[in-house]
């Protein structure tokens, strides 16, 4: 685990927030170079499907040219929902790393945890990192919406 890829997923998700969107960024990792990002973008793409992971694995999906992202690891400011954590699975991403958990839809733990299911793929997991710094991106926009 590097805490600066995290922290590159913080400034994505800040910039979800300085467009109106919910701060969650992600970032993918090759042998220590990230290698996809992404940030939410499901108001301005006018999609349930412009999730930051989605975007993160779609980029490093064209950049790597393949779809199989087995030498990869993700770094997610929040923990994925059950698209995302299927995407992440069907992508072979063997090494994931969340900072907020989401009591409401998490599934890699929180809810539930795609990831333990009996699938032909089982990623590893760890999440709370950057946890405080994490939740309190989500924290702000969410007061400001109020």
């Amino acid at each position: 685990m590097d805490e600066r890829f995290m922290r590159r997923a913080l400034r994505l998700a800040q910039e979800a927030a300085d467009e109106g969107e919910v701060p969650v960024g992600a970032v993918v990792v090759r042998k220590g170079e990230i290698v996809g990002e992404g940030r939410n973008r499901r108001e301005k793409a006018k999609s349930a499907l412009s999730h930051a992971e989605l975007e993160a694995i779609q980029n490093a999906c064209q950049n790597l040219g393949g779809w199989r992202l087995w030498e990869c690891e993700l770094y997610v400011t929040l923990e994925p929902c059950p698209m995302c954590a299927g995407a992440i699975v069907n992508a072979r991403i063997p090494q994931i790393y969340f900072g907020a958990y989401d009591p409401k839809n998490g599934c890699v733990g929180s809810v539930a945890n795609i990831l333990e299911l009996p699938l032909a793929f089982h990623p590893k997991y760890e999440g709370g990192i950057l946890k405080e710094e994490c939740s309190a991106i989500l924290t702000s926009f969410f007061k400001r919406l109020r």
